[in-house]
């Protein structure tokens, strides 16, 4: 059973009564990039204001997600196409090269039908009818990508058991397990002139960012997140992999500090020893008996 307001069960039940009286609605959909960034847009030709955000009818073009409704747990994972053109941007980067560099992998997506009281009428109420994250970008074209979005309950295909013996700490860095705040160990600079796409020339280069990640802020290469692979304090991050584009001098980035699970960093880098959750005097295999 789908929640709803009185407004929208009523507009349904006269709908009911009248079966050739039409029923303005309006799909619109939410997705969440990775840096926290909301974009919402509708498939109608027109704005629409719901819950206090404006579903935008000039960005990308996105189609799928039907509804479903099934008894048991079964993880629900559909398709959808977005179509995007080259002005429809993500920080600056256009639509389907943020989406192919990451920049939605595992997005929250919402799907709302939005009932209006006629064609461009006001908003009466909405029914939420999917609730999900993407799961795979399937493929990315010139003029659009495909991509499989899972419902929630994908969550729930995590590997058992949920606890394991382990020399390192099982915790994901900034997790809620982990405890650890990002913002504290995240530092924001910019790309300084002769930076290229393996390495980032900047001066809040620090020790602790090694194995940590980068995110771009703008530029070419918004929201992309690359790893760092080592540091030269005070004047280089090298990455993991390169970067789609080669950054421009003064393009911004968030970096923050990596971590190798081992006790020692937990305890040295971030006095964050109460949480830490590895077993490093567990003895080897070959010496348990």
């Amino acid at each position: 059973m789908k929640a709803t307001t009185t407004a929208v069960q009523t507009l349904l039940n006269a709908a009911m009564a009248a079966p050739d009286g039409p029923i303005a609605f309006a799909e619109c959909f939410t997705f969440i990039t990775t840096t926290g960034t909301q974009y919402t847009w509708t498939n109608v030709d027109y704005d629409v204001v719901y819950n206090g955000f404006t579903f935008s009818s000039s960005g990308p073009l996105v189609s799928g997600l039907k509804y479903k409704g099934s008894v048991g747990l079964e993880v629900d994972k559909q398709q959808i196409t977005i179509a995007a053109r080259p002005t429809d941007t993500i920080n600056g980067a256009p639509f389907l090269i943020a989406l192919r560099d990451g920049a939605f992998d595992g997005a929250p997506v919402y799907r709302d039908r939005v009932f209006l009281s006629g064609p461009m009428g006001s908003v009466v109420g909405g029914v939420r009818m999917f609730q999900g994250r993407v799961s795979t970008v399937d493929s990315v074209g010139r003029t659009q990508a495909t991509l499989t979005v899972a419902s929630d309950l994908v969550i729930l295909d995590y590997d058992m058991p949920r606890n394991l013996f382990s020399p390192t700490c099982l915790h994901t860095l900034y997790d809620a397990g982990c405890g650890v705040i990002r913002g504290t160990y995240s530092v924001n600079g910019t790309a300084g002139a002769g930076s290229t796409s393996n390495q980032i020339l900047t001066s809040v280069a620090q020790a602790g960012h090694a194995q940590g990640s980068l995110v771009w802020t703008s530029g070419a290469n918004a929201n992309v997140r690359s790893t760092v692979k080592s540091v030269a304090v005070g004047s280089a991050l090298n990455l993991m992999y390169p970067l789609p584009f080669a950054p421009t001098t003064g393009d911004a980035f968030t970096v923050a500090f990596g971590c190798n699970h081992t006790q020692a960093t937990c305890q040295g880098t971030f006095n964050n020893l109460a949480n830490f959750r590895g077993f490093p005097y567990v003895p080897p295999p070959e010496l348990a008996y």
